[in-house]
């Protein structure tokens, strides 16, 4: 709802890191190509830009279902032009994204997935920017790499104790701030 306020810097630059990888890869996974999929992310930013204020929860469903229709019909028409050129595409691609056309639930799963890992990307950045470096690796080995607490303790030279503290509180951060986008 923040990107109805066109002036909000902060929050299209916030939709931005986190939408447009996803919008990007969703685009590679139907077959085009890099050129293709840059241009796409361009033309679905358009739309939204364009849009935005006319989204309508109860008329448009979900924010995310919204912008997944948006980059399947921007990704269908793509493919229609490139048909239409007589481009040689990928057979395989077209009829992959005229079945997904027909089973929307699997490509909105897909969408829903791939938006709360990037989204877990951006606040672990944000989080990262502003937690000292020690209390960062100490989180990322233990709870990403799965490293012992003993080990990464006596690896950074602080205590066990001072492990479980960073962890927990950045692990609460980045959560907070998933929330806060989820709930937006």
């Amino acid at each position: 709802m923040r990107l109805q306020n066109s002036r909000d810097e902060q929050a299209w630059a916030e939709f931005a890191a986190v939408y447009e990888p996803v919008i990007y890869r969703m685009t590679l996974r139907r077959g085009l190509q890099d050129a293709d999929a840059r241009e796409i992310v361009q033309e679905v930013l358009l739309s939204v830009t364009s849009a935005i204020d006319r989204f309508d929860v109860e008329a448009n469903g979900s924010f995310r279902g919204w912008l997944s229709r948006i980059t399947r019909n921007a990704t269908i028409d793509r493919f229609r032009q490139q048909t239409a050129r007589g481009e040689t595409i990928d057979a395989s691609g077209v009829a992959r994204l005229l079945d997904e056309a027909t089973a929307n639930e699997k490509v909105a799963d897909e969408f829903e997935h791939d938006c709360r890992r990037q989204l877990f990307r951006w606040a672990a950045g944000e989080v990262r920017r502003r937690t000292g470096e020690v209390n960062w690796m100490a989180f990322w080995k233990t709870s990403v790499d799965g490293c012992d607490v003993a080990d990464v303790a006596r690896e950074l030279d602080i205590g066990e104790g001072a492990v479980y503290v960073a962890r927990c509180r950045i692990l609460k951060r980045i959560r907070e701030l998933v929330d806060e986008r989820l709930s937006e």
